[in-house]
């Protein structure tokens, strides 16, 4: 066989081999593509790691709570007669996490914001209590103050959510003082502003806080939170939730300045 010949050949098992690895690149990339697009619900999955791993949410949930104990303590010591002091707290993302369930979800590839898994993780499932939450129910608990779980949980499953409750060892858990989904959020508030002197709130919604929040569009809120924000750090205590709300579908802003690198 001639030298061209062993070239020629050589060549040949050069450019197969290039359009191998090509085909193979390029089969990876479309199957990374079909897969992103067949599994939208993985677009939930850095939301979830900073809502469940991370050690800053952690933090903030923990200040939050210091935050709240020493409102507390102001609103009671402004108070020292009354004895019908009451807070008001939403549970999940709250009080308790639910992260599990929102990541099992997004790992079989199903959407949690369908909201229909939430029934069964209500019976079944084991949240976790945020860190903080315990010492300061148990302060509020200590210091005569009433405590209203106030929560957009199922009704129907309310022997559930109260086993849930009792075995987090929380404090003034009973049919009562946990009001679930039914009439809305400031109904049940306005309920017990009735009977009580509602002097805290706690949530990670703004929906938690009032009624105006409530259906209202993202522009509208962020006009309210700056009408309201003397509430905020004082009488609401509002929680981080990176997982879900009402602005999960918000149309992002970036930088119209072409791409470069350095």
């Amino acid at each position: 066989m001639t030298i061209n010949a062993h070239v020629s050949r050589g060549v040949a098992s050069a450019l197969l081999l290039s359009g191998l690895l090509f085909a193979t690149s390029a089969s990876a990339e479309t199957a990374n593509i079909a897969s992103a697009s067949e599994c939208a619900p993985k677009a939930y999955a850095m939301a979830l790691r900073y809502q469940q791993q991370s050690a800053e949410i952690q933090a903030l949930q923990r200040q939050n709570y210091a935050l709240a104990t020493m409102r507390l303590a102001q609103k009671i010591a402004a108070h020292p007669d009354a004895t019908n002091l009451a807070i008001m707290t939403d549970l999940d993302e709250t009080v308790i996490d639910n992260s599990a369930l929102l990541v099992r979800d997004m790992q079989a590839c199903h959407d949690f914001t369908a909201w229909d898994t939430w029934k069964v993780w209500e019976r079944e499932g084991h949240p976790r209590l945020i860190p903080g939450a315990r010492a300061f129910l148990d302060y509020a608990n200590a210091h005569g103050v009433t405590i209203f779980y106030v929560s957009d949980r199922y009704d129907e499953n309310k022997a559930a959510t109260l086993a849930t409750l009792k075995a987090l060892r929380l404090p003034q858990v009973n049919d009562a003082q946990v009001r679930l989904l039914g009439p809305s959020k400031a109904e049940r508030r306005a309920a017990i502003e009735r009977d009580y002197r509602l002097v805290l709130q706690l949530g990670d919604s703004l929906a938690d806080f009032s009624g105006d929040f409530h259906h209202a569009d993202l522009a509208t809120q962020k006009r309210l939170v700056a009408e309201q924000a003397a509430h905020f750090g004082d009488d609401w205590i509002m929680f981080p939730n990176a997982s879900y709300g009402s602005w999960s579908d918000a149309t992002l802003e970036g930088w119209a300045a072409p791409l470069k690198t350095d």
